[in-house]
């Protein structure tokens, strides 16, 4: 009775009552010591803390009020993601697992039946859900997978292997994405997705892996032979492969909720280390290199602010996103390189001991790591970046870059100001590792119009200004890396002569 009391009144209660109790919750939890939760070595999440934190109803903003969520206003995700994140890297991507690879999907697309039971769950009982798409096989070319269905009575039967699905043996529900088997055992070219719970049966954990970082969430390898119902299966409003792109574009799209209270973090940290670090008879913080890396922590902070902005403006329930690919895949892979970055820097700061790994330095460089390789890895994702706007530059008939940024959504101001950096000629046949390169600067510069966009609606104008002088330094770098780049090749023979030793 307590317990639904207290979801009834959290529920009511206003949006800031309601992050102001998460954090707090959360600041008990997650103590600022080096023995704390948040620098563990220990596997898993003690179940007493998860209750704590789920007490609280983080997940309730990813479900529509109409099933008595707090009605997935993607704004109030975003903060959830920022507070959960800033207290604890591996607990936001805890969340944003639940939210962005369950629960939006599951209001999209999800039967009525099926969203009352699922949703009812969350609510009333603190459950959890996760997505399996990743194989063995087959990561990045998902595609392909080999997990299949056939259609049984009254549900579908669901055969396959999933692998580095977060929360494995944890979660209440996943959903399962397979392939349509016909009776000659060829499978679909398209994507369904199917709502399994734990009462489904049929998932075994064969093989738990030990991740190299982001201890609280388990992960390995799941066999699969399940039957699941009818109202179980997803309905696309076109194809399944529409479907995938428009739950992994608006998941990507929700990095930056992740991204922003990790960064966050880390500029705090460096920031109050620095002010009491005493070296040479002054302060770390009064040394100009020093600076320099601080002013870039505090960039990507307002970088990955804007980026948040922009998403809760662009990236609303109501909106399909399966065709936001460049939007998407820019932040995505500029807020994981900047979260990265960012633990790399406060690391050199911290010295010889943020090298422990119960330290918050260096947990954050192992535990931010994985977040430029899931969900797509970011040297792909720049690929795609340029293979799409070259795309669009081929349909308009243009092949200098700078005329056609100057008119395409997402850099016609930024260009203003890279006008030189930019006019040059595209080569609509480039290496890949060119168009990884490209999409790298072309990431910056849409970066940057978000950040300047910002601006315009009156964000801190120092920070605003430090963040565009930071990314046109990147943009001016990753072009010159672009055009200088060099077609070198992985000597296979080398042990031929190889030996230093055998010339002296």
């Amino acid at each position: 009775m307590r317990y639904q009391q207290l979801i009834k009144s959290i529920h009511k209660s206003d949006f800031q009552s309601f992050i102001n109790n998460f954090d707090s919750k959360l600041k008990e939890v997650f103590s600022y010591t080096e023995n704390s939760q948040n620098t563990s070595l220990q596997r898993g999440i003690p179940g007493v803390i998860l209750r704590d934190i789920l007490e609280c109803k983080p997940l309730t903003v990813f479900i529509p009020d109409e099933y008595d969520g707090r009605g997935a206003d993607v704004a109030e995700c975003l903060k959830v993601l920022e507070v959960a994140s800033y207290h604890s890297l591996p607990l936001g991507l805890l969340v944003g697992i639940n939210g962005a690879l369950f629960l939006q999907p599951l209001a999209l697309y999800g039967q009525e039946s099926q969203k009352i039971k699922t949703y009812a769950d969350f609510v009333n009982f603190g459950k959890m859900g996760g997505l399996m798409i990743t194989e063995p096989k087959y990561g990045s070319d998902a595609l392909h997978m080999q997990t299949s269905y056939t259609e049984v009575d009254n549900g579908y039967q669901i055969q396959g292997t999933k692998h580095w699905a977060g929360l494995t043996g944890m979660a209440d529900y996943w959903l399962l994405t397979a392939r349509r088997k016909d009776e000659n055992g060829n499978l679909a070219r398209d994507i369904d997705f199917f709502v399994h719970s734990k009462g489904d049966n049929g998932i075994e954990v064969e093989e738990y892996f030990n991740n190299l970082g982001l201890y609280m969430l388990p992960y390995g390898r799941n066999k699969i032979n399940t039957i699941t119902s009818e109202e179980s299966r997803l309905v696309p409003k076109s194809t399944g492969v529409k479907m995938m792109l428009d739950i992994l574009h608006r998941s990507r799209l929700q990095f930056p909720g992740m991204g922003i209270g990790f960064v966050k973090r880390m500029m705090d940290e460096a920031i109050s280390h620095c002010k009491n670090r005493y070296v040479g008879g002054k302060t770390l913080f009064e040394y100009d290199q020093v600076q320099e890396r601080l002013s870039k922590i505090q960039s990507a902070f307002t970088t990955i602010s804007a980026m948040c902005a922009y998403t809760a403006e662009k990236a609303k329930m109501s909106v399909d996103l399966a065709r936001a690919d460049v939007a998407a895949n820019t932040l995505k892979t500029t807020v994981t390189d900047y979260m990265q970055e960012c633990a790399q820097s406060l690391l050199q700061l911290a010295g010889a001991k943020g090298y422990k790994l119960d330290h918050i330095a260096g947990k954050s460089v192992v535990d931010s790591r994985p977040f430029q390789i899931f969900e797509g890895s970011n040297d792909i994702l720049y690929q795609q970046v340029t293979e799409s706007v070259i795309k669009a530059m081929r349909r308009s008939k243009i092949t200098n870059l700078y005329e056609y940024l100057s008119s395409y959504e997402l850099s016609e101001e930024a260009s203003k100001y890279l006008k030189k950096t930019l006019d040059f000629n595209v080569d609509y046949s480039l290496s890949q590792r060119k168009l990884v390169e490209l999409g790298k600067a072309l990431s910056r510069v849409f970066s940057m119009n978000i950040v300047m966009n910002l601006g315009n609606k009156g964000f801190h104008s120092d920070l605003v200004n430090n963040a565009i002088d930071h990314l046109k330094q990147e943009v001016y770098q990753f072009v010159s890396s672009y055009n200088g780049k060099l077609e070198t090749a992985v000597v296979v023979d080398y042990h031929d002569k190889g030996d230093w030793k055998t010339v002296l």
